[in-house]
């Protein structure tokens, strides 16, 4: 992989942000070919942790009780639920609903089940069901923070794409984030079958990487 054609489609795609009243996200974007999407071990549904972070605060919903609940308070995560209001919340979605838009989500094994029959009918709609807190739980809020999804979308049309970033980051930053993301997708999909890979601004056009450019 050229890291420096990289770096210059970042540096290309980022010339397009102009004056926005709001950060946007810098986002790749994978094309696929030779690919039967219809076969379910073909589909992608990948998580990655960016090793820069996403450039930008990202809101956490821990599930959690006793000190699970005030470390995840601690360090910063945005609401902390209990097994009580789990049971709320299944009586009256609308506040999930609300959240599952723009959070994300973890839990401590213990209350795994209990919110998957609860909620994850609509946490599973947005592609939002926690991952469970294996560790500190300050160390599982801040992989929640840089993590970002790829997953087939439509009637599984031959591309998928995620943020890698904000357009406040240094190039070098998202160039790093990129090929994080990059390297996960090549654990999925033969990379002879990747068709073509590009970057972009949220509102920008997209920036073609060539990625099997030869280094100078």
């Amino acid at each position: 992989m050229d890291k420096n054609m990289i770096q210059r489609a970042l540096e290309k795609a980022l010339q397009a942000k102009g004056q926005r009243k709001f950060t946007q996200s810098v986002e790749a974007v994978f094309n696929f070919r030779n690919i039967d999407t219809a076969k379910p071990e073909n589909r992608v549904n990948l998580d990655v942790v960016l090793p820069k972070g996403r450039g930008k605060k990202v809101p956490v919903i821990a599930f959690a009780e006793a000190g699970m609940a005030l470390d995840a308070q601690k360090a910063g995560a945005e609401k902390v639920f209990s097994n009580a209001d789990i049971q709320k919340m299944a009586a009256d979605k609308k506040e999930i609903r609300a959240l599952a838009k723009t959070c994300e989500f973890v839990a401590v094994p213990g209350l795994m089940i209990n919110v998957g029959k609860n909620l994850g009918q609509v946490l599973g709609a947005k592609n939002r069901l926690p991952r469970p807190v294996t560790g500190p739980m300050a160390d599982a809020i801040k992989q929640a923070q840089a993590r970002v999804r790829l997953s087939s979308r439509g009637k599984y049309l031959p591309t998928v794409s995620c943020p890698i970033g904000s357009e406040t980051m240094a190039v070098g930053d998202l160039a790093e984030n990129f090929e994080a993301v990059y390297e996960k997708v090549k654990g999925k999909i033969v990379e002879s079958n990747i068709a073509s890979v590009y970057v972009k601004l949220s509102m920008g056009p997209a920036v073609r990487v060539d990625v099997t450019a030869p280094k100078e």
